[in-house]
């Protein structure tokens, strides 16, 4: 199994463009970076983050997230995600997560990641008849 270090960094960077955010009622200046999309990144980056010390074969799949969106993030704005490990149990590796604009917070809490084997895991979702 995996040594991932509590402490390691992953960190992630995003335009926000019209294909992450949400309109209201068709009104341009009030598109911003939407909460799924948001919760896409801080995944990505807490991937990023311990996929280098992956046993070859094995990744994460998110099992948990406990996100608050605080501040809207608008068109053009760079969005910079930042995972940190806060610990593991088994499979299990537990991060906190904070988004941020060039201004200001716009994102933070934990998110949860559950080490797979890839293959292993396909074979089981082949099983299910997907």
């Amino acid at each position: 199994m995996a040594q991932i270090p509590i402490g390691t960094v992953g960190e992630y960077k995003a335009r926000v463009t019209s294909d992450i955010s949400i309109s209201f009622m068709g009104v341009d200046g009030a598109r911003v970076l939407s909460t799924p999309e948001m919760i896409r990144l801080m995944e990505h980056a807490c991937r990023d983050a311990v996929l280098p010390l992956l046993d070859s074969g094995h990744d994460t799949v998110g099992t948990h997230v406990n996100v608050f969106h605080r501040a809207a993030a608008p068109m053009g704005s760079q969005v910079t995600v930042r995972a940190e490990v806060l610990g593991t149990m088994d499979r299990r590796i537990q991060f906190r997560v904070e988004a941020a604009t060039e201004k200001e917070t716009i994102g933070e809490g934990t998110h949860e990641r559950t080490i797979v084997n890839v293959a292993k895991f396909a074979a089981k979702q082949a099983e299910k008849g997907g």
